[in-house]
């Protein structure tokens, strides 16, 4: 395990993701034969500033998923499996809890959807680095492309301004007492992210770059989006490329995400 630990990273994977479909825990649906949880700790575990993982796994798989990390990425994987809720609020707060007791200085935490398998080195990296820096929070985003229109009642109420408008990715990095405080002073279920956590608290939240390839798998057809990428990536290994071997790519410029966020810009460490 590497030693100090600059950053550690949550992932909730506990979610079923029934939009995606196929009867599984969304996390453990297959990209090449691998599930999209270990595509995304490996991305994750290629970032230098990160030393330790948290899953937060269904609690009736907690076996399995121990056993599935250790089988794919080696018994000695700086990663530990913890039972997780019956939201993604709990989860992330359950394995928040683990963290303490396994680092307690770990001054740097991250949390990431383990439904973005291919996030880049390079947007881990800007997050931590932006937090380290002296931020509370950090998340990274992409620029709005299409035209946004706010509906009611299948009308269109008006036209938004997609200028100031950021999609947000994950992962998001916080200092671990921003987090921790921001968990504690928020009622299950309130919010859809930890960023928009912190921002009812009334901290600070930073953008810094995000990437197309950081996309969330939540459709079938974000499913297929991710086949292509990983078959470009393993085609850009060559013949040793392999599902257990394919390297992180470069942060791309714009792509899909999940949320938004005001910004006045989407490039370096902007506040939000």
């Amino acid at each position: 395990m590497r030693d100090p630990v600059r950053a550690a990273v949550l992932v909730p994977a506990a979610g079923l993701g029934l939009r995606l479909g196929g009867g599984l825990p969304k996390a453990l649906r297959e990209l090449g034969d691998v599930p999209m949880l270990v595509h995304a700790l490996r991305s994750l575990l290629a970032a230098p500033c990160v030393g330790a993982a948290v899953v937060a796994a269904p609690p009736d798989g907690v076996a399995d998923v121990r056993a599935l990390i250790a089988r794919e990425l080696g018994p000695d994987t700086p990663v530990t499996v913890v039972a997780g809720g019956a939201t993604r609020q709990e989860s992330v707060r359950r394995a928040l809890d683990a963290l303490t007791g396994l680092h307690a200085a770990c001054p740097v935490v991250l949390v990431h959807d383990a439904a973005r398998p291919f996030v880049p080195v390079e947007v881990v990296e800007a997050v931590v680095a932006a937090v380290e820096a002296g931020a509370e929070a950090v998340v990274p985003v992409l620029p709005v492309v299409d035209t946004v229109k706010e509906v009611a009642a299948d009308r269109v109420v008006r036209t938004v301004d997609r200028a100031s408008l950021r999609a947000v990715q994950t992962p998001q990095g916080f200092r671990r007492d921003v987090l921790a405080a921001a968990h504690a002073a928020s009622p299950e279920g309130d919010v859809t992210d930890d960023a928009g956590m912190v921002e009812r608290v009334g901290g600070a939240v930073t953008v810094v770059p995000g990437s197309e390839e950081a996309f969330k798998v939540t459709r079938p057809f974000d499913l297929l989006l991710a086949e292509a990428l990983l078959n470009r990536r393993r085609a850009a290994a060559g013949p040793s490329g392999s599902a257990g071997s394919v390297p992180p790519a470069s942060s791309g410029s714009s792509g899909s995400s999940a949320s938004s966020v005001s910004s006045p810009s989407s490039s370096g460490a902007d506040r939000a």
